[in-house]
């Protein structure tokens, strides 16, 4: 668990990422020695960016490449100007959009032997989940839950977003792992 201070200064720096993109069109850079030692290890994060409460992007690593604050930073600027589902962030939608920094845990695979088991061990809002069959794969964070509770529509619509027919996860093949998040908004 991060610290409040952590937290703020991880909102902070994800905010000032993308305000510098805007103004520079460059990467914000920052000196290591004063940043929180917790933001130097290495860990994985998604920034998740809403705009009067609907998706104006989100982006993320699901494992750890860098330290915690470069990944912030990367993937904040990313959330902001890099989504193929949007076009680039405007100034006036940078003055109204809500960030929130997810630092995710380790995922791990998660072993089942029928789609009827799989069911009963996904975790409605705590986990995030992973598929990958062949070279398609895809996730949602566990925030998603919320727009989807249903475990049928949630594992449909993570199919679709990899490329695949909805009711791929039913068939054999099937890879899935499960982490978890400290939601940081």
């Amino acid at each position: 668990m991060f610290t409040v201070q952590e937290k703020k200064y991880i909102l902070d720096l994800a905010h000032r990422s993308i305000e510098h993109r805007l103004a520079t069109g460059g990467v914000l850079k920052i000196s290591e020695q004063d940043l929180p030692v917790r933001l130097k290890e290495r860990l994985a994060c998604f920034a998740t960016l809403t705009l009067d409460n609907e998706l104006r992007g989100c982006i993320g690593h699901i494992e750890a490449v860098q330290s915690l604050y470069l990944d912030v930073i990367q993937n904040a600027v990313a959330a902001a100007f890099e989504d193929p589902r949007f076009s680039p962030l405007t100034v006036d939608e940078f003055k109204k959009i809500k960030i929130e920094v997810s630092i995710l845990s380790n995922p791990i695979p998660l072993d089942f032997v029928s789609s009827v088991d799989l069911l009963d061990k996904l975790r409605p809002n705590i986990d995030g989940v992973i598929i990958q069959k062949g070279r398609s794969g895809a996730t949602y964070l566990p925030q998603v839950w919320d727009d989807l509770p249903d475990k049928k529509e949630f594992l449909s619509s993570l199919c679709l977003k990899a490329g695949l027919e909805p009711d791929e996860w039913t068939k054999p093949g099937m890879s899935v792992w499960t982490y978890q998040v400290e939601a940081i908004k």
